[in-house]
């Protein structure tokens, strides 16, 4: 099985435990990568430790930039941190990317993020771990509405292209209930309506489809599913999310 595959299915492992899981799962079990005390908030997913270096927070997007900074400075500003993570190499920006812990603290500064509902799950973890208390912390707001989760528009509708559209270039989450998956070249769609010049779908490349299988969601097997899908929105006619990783999509339930 390719390390793709075995990515996705730890995705997938962790998202069929969500609705199981307690909020305390057993967490980011990655070695430390460092320690330092946050002198500075640079933006709503970035912090500045007192040696200089900056720390990118992984594995979340921000939903709405200015609470959610505000947010992180409340939370983390001017305490003391442990990073962890795979390693410490910087990104292409210099900073250190890393699951920060508060001092004293089992749980991640993005789960608290989640919790107050100030971000949004990204797709780029691939520990189960990780993901499921990550997810977890999304749900446990998304169920008490609060944050980003209070307005009914957080979550677009699959029917409701325009809406969809107008996120264009933004991170964004659409429910809906796939109406029939097609393949055209090497591409495989996921429609949400019948016409593919106005209505939403979501994309699967041939290279993708295998690790899909790995993990028990062959595309064609949603059809007639009610899922929700994670990514960010294009437009290729009407508006698209191309999946990348397999954790891009959950099954939700009453199909």
């Amino acid at each position: 099985m390719t390390t793709t595959a075995l990515r996705c299915g730890a995705w997938i492992a962790a998202l069929l435990v969500l609705t199981t899981a307690p909020a305390n799962a057993a967490g980011c079990v990655f070695e430390a990568q460092g320690e330092g005390r946050v002198a500075a908030v640079v933006d709503a997913r970035t912090i500045r430790l007192d040696d200089g270096r900056e720390v990118r927070l992984a594995g979340i997007v921000p939903s709405v930039l200015d609470k959610a900074r505000a947010a992180l400075s409340a939370i983390a500003n001017g305490r003391d941190v442990t990073l962890r993570g795979e390693d410490d190499a910087p990104d292409r920006y210099g900073r250190q990317v890393a699951f920060v812990y508060l001092a004293g603290s089992e749980a991640t500064v993005q789960s608290e993020l989640l919790r107050r509902g100030e971000a949004l799950v990204s797709t780029e973890t691939a520990n189960k771990d990780c993901a499921a208390e990550l997810l977890a912390a999304e749900a446990e707001a998304r169920q008490a509405k609060t944050g980003t989760w209070a307005d009914p528009a957080a979550i677009k509708n699959a029917e409701s292209p325009g809406d969809i559209l107008a996120g264009i270039g933004r991170f964004t989450v659409v429910e809906g209930r796939v109406l029939s998956v097609r393949q055209a070249g090497a591409t495989t769609y996921l429609n949400f309506g019948r016409n593919w010049t106005r209505d939403f779908a979501v994309t699967i490349s041939r290279r993708m489809v295998p690790a899909f299988e790995a993990a028990g969601l062959a595309p064609k097997s949603l059809e007639k599913r009610r899922i929700r899908v994670r990514g960010f929105v294009e437009a290729r006619g009407g508006p698209r999310i191309e999946v990348l990783r397999v954790g891009q999509i959950e099954v939700l339930g009453g199909n």
